[in-house]
């Protein structure tokens, strides 16, 4: 009886989960329409999801109504960044999703209000941790402006490598804009 005890202890110590100490990851909501909408018709940000027109609440409101579809059929996950008051503070993807490969790609938005108060790189490090524990990933990847330092910084931390540069490779206001890409392989 002892050993079964100390491996559900072992179990529960090491369980992977998708809540923090300030923060959890959720699956969208309905409740979630306006604060989605208010994320994608924010022209600041097009350019980080390559965005060329506003979404209308139908689109948005058809979106949550199959956001409960498994990721290995959509091959993408959005989720929701909230902290214990249920407060919405961002939002953290995963997308290309390619289990043949065991690769995908992350972004992280988190609101204007809430940044540099340590949630994207708590929701980070819980996304990361997901997806290699539970979706049996080998790596992730993502994009990211050269001139988005404060994303760089984040994701450097977390040990994502630079490993490349895509030159000219977004247009925007009237300019070329590169971006790197950054790896994390889970050894």
């Amino acid at each position: 009886m002892a050993y079964w005890t100390s491996k559900i202890s072992i179990q529960r110590k090491y369980m992977i989960t998708l809540k923090g100490d300030n923060i959890y990851l959720r699956a969208l909501e309905p409740e979630d329409l306006e604060f989605i909408h208010r994320v994608e018709n924010d022209e600041s940000i097009w350019e980080l999801s390559n965005t060329q027109a506003p979404y209308s609440k139908f689109l948005i409101k058809q979106y949550l109504e199959n956001a409960h579809k498994d990721i290995f059929e959509v091959k993408q996950l959005r989720l929701v960044i909230s902290n214990y008051q249920e407060e919405s503070l961002g939002l953290i993807d995963i997308f290309d999703f390619d289990f043949k490969n065991r690769r995908a790609g992350i972004g992280i938005l988190i609101k204007w209000d809430k940044r540099n108060k340590g949630y994207g790189d708590e929701a980070l490090k819980l996304l990361v941790r997901y997806c290699f524990a539970r979706l049996g990933l080998h790596q992730l990847y993502c994009n990211i402006s050269e001139e988005n330092e404060a994303s760089i910084k984040l994701f450097e931390k977390l040990g994502f490598v630079k490993v490349g540069l895509k030159k000219d490779w977004n247009f925007e206001n009237e300019a070329y804009k590169n971006e790197y890409l950054y790896q994390l392989i889970n050894n």
